[in-house]
């Protein structure tokens, strides 16, 4: 479930000053130790793996996070508990794809075995699913 799902513009979230502090200025860094608190204002793609929300800080400015940098708070200011949906994942079948690995091929006759291909077609996909 996407941090979409669950926040709305205008929702109050707890910066977690742990995970951003080594990319935040030192004046960003003053407004969270002073509220950790931030006002959800915008959303905006990240890296091309996520949503990150835009928040406005204790000292009015704005300042981007990821999604995994804050955490969701209810109605009476409680952490909302995170579930990684890929960790509840109990299937054999992922559990057994994680556990391949690839040895890269140097030989000929062993970049041609179909075998080997599929193998290297199964690890190179099993972080999508």
């Amino acid at each position: 479930m996407s941090i979409l799902d669950k926040v709305k513009v205008g929702n109050s979230v707890q910066i977690n000053l742990e995970l951003s502090k080594d990319r935040l200025t030192k004046e960003t860094i003053d407004a969270i130790n002073v509220s950790s608190l931030g006002k959800v204002s915008d959303f905006r793609i990240t890296d091309g793996k996520g949503i990150g929300v835009v928040l406005q800080l204790s000292n009015g400015k704005e300042q981007w996070f990821f999604e995994d940098e804050i955490d969701l708070l209810d109605e009476n200011g409680n952490v909302i508990k995170k579930n990684d949906d890929r960790k509840d994942n109990n299937n054999f079948i992922f559990d057994f794809l994680k556990g391949l690995n690839y040895e890269n091929k140097n030989k000929v006759r062993e970049l041609l075995n179909p075998i080997n291909f599929f193998i290297w077609l199964v690890v190179s996909f099993k972080d999508i699913f």
